[in-house]
């Protein structure tokens, strides 16, 4: 089910995946990104860790989860099965201030159990299941969406050879026939030169790790 705020102007956007960085899980976090107006994770974060930011900048916050996503125990006892003022939006889609946003979790499957991993004939049905609010944002909106946010990045786009870390196939048709703005994506982690952001047609696709600014 779609969620919507609508509004105009610039939107600034906090995007947060895979690490833990020590600067934003501080006050240094207000004072750098006091000004963001939204927040999304592309997974593999600590509850604990998304709860402060969202306390911190006190702004609409979605995410989708990751393969090593699970509960967290805190030292008082307490256990976190979710981030605790974050919208989970896999496989929705939301509108804040105009921007129409849309979340698929996980990454292709490399062993048997451990759930948000898929296969990617499992992650095609996952699209499919988001088609009706795709088509309901295009006849209210003229568009499909706008940012996609998912935890792996696109088959052969910063994605590894390893089987962990390959993309999903499925996300090629996905922006050819919803063509949205961005894809935003962690997973992979950037250490060195690798390349962060790539152009598919008409949507730029961009690693976030360990998080990047966006400005709409």
């Amino acid at each position: 089910m779609a969620q919507e705020q609508s509004g105009a102007g610039a939107v600034k956007i906090l995007a947060v995946a895979d690490e833990v960085v020590n600067s934003l899980y501080s006050p240094q976090l207000a004072e750098r990104f006091g000004d963001v107006d939204l927040v999304v994770s592309c997974g593999d974060l600590p509850y604990s860790y998304l709860e402060f930011i969202v306390s911190t900048l006190n702004v609409p916050c979605f995410y989708v989860h990751g393969n090593h996503d699970c509960d967290e125990h805190l030292s008082c006892g307490d256990i976190l099965g979710e981030p605790g003022g974050w919208a989970n939006l896999d496989r929705r889609t939301a509108i804040y201030r105009g921007v129409i946003l849309g979340g698929l979790q996980g990454s292709i499957r490399y062993r048997p159990g451990p759930p948000y991993q898929y296969s990617d004939f499992e992650m095609r049905t996952r699209i499919w299941s988001m088609v009706p609010n795709l088509l309901t944002n295009r006849m209210r909106h003229g568009r499909y969406l706008d940012i996609l946010i998912t935890h792996s990045p696109p088959f052969s786009i910063h994605d590894a050879q390893d089987r962990a870390h390959r993309g999903f196939l499925s996300f090629l048709p996905f922006m050819a026939r919803f063509r949205p703005r961005y894809l935003l994506h962690g997973h992979q982690h950037l250490y060195g030169r690798e390349e962060y952001q790539t152009r598919f047609l008409t949507t730029e696709i961009i690693n976030v790790f360990p998080y990047r600014v966006i400005e709409w």
